[in-house]
């Protein structure tokens, strides 16, 4: 499950990205630490960040389930569109959170993708 370790690295990848993209934000607009208010430049940066934190279980676990069910290309398949629908979604909610759709929903159909594959693996067994 080679694909899949490196697939699961990218996504922690694309993870710590928006933690920086948020940290960064909390520097330029001045939000001093613990708060959670200030300028909509930063609050764009800290809800992508948060989001993408709690879309975290929704992506690993049916990443290695598909691997170990459906097998390694699948899963790295599946994990990788996640991956790309992530900056998507980021790259649009920074510019405008209207343009975050596109990338939300191929997020979420990734993540359907391989709960879909991990259930077909475990009926064909």
């Amino acid at each position: 499950m080679l694909l899949t370790a490196w697939t699961t690295l990218a996504v922690l990848g694309v993870y710590f990205w928006t933690w920086g993209m948020a940290a960064r934000a909390r520097i330029v607009h001045r939000v001093p630490a613990p708060s959670m208010e200030g300028p909509e430049g930063f609050l764009r940066a800290h809800r992508v960040q948060m989001n993408t934190l709690e879309m975290l279980p929704l992506v690993l676990v049916p990443l290695w389930l598909c691997a170990m069910f459906t097998g390694d290309l699948w899963a790295a398949g599946g994990g990788l569109v996640w991956c790309v629908a992530r900056i998507m979604y980021a790259l649009g909610y920074y510019r405008d959170p209207a343009q975050r759709e596109k990338g939300f929903i191929l997020g979420m159909l990734a993540c359907a993708m391989l709960i879909g594959a991990t259930m077909c693996g475990l009926l064909v067994r």
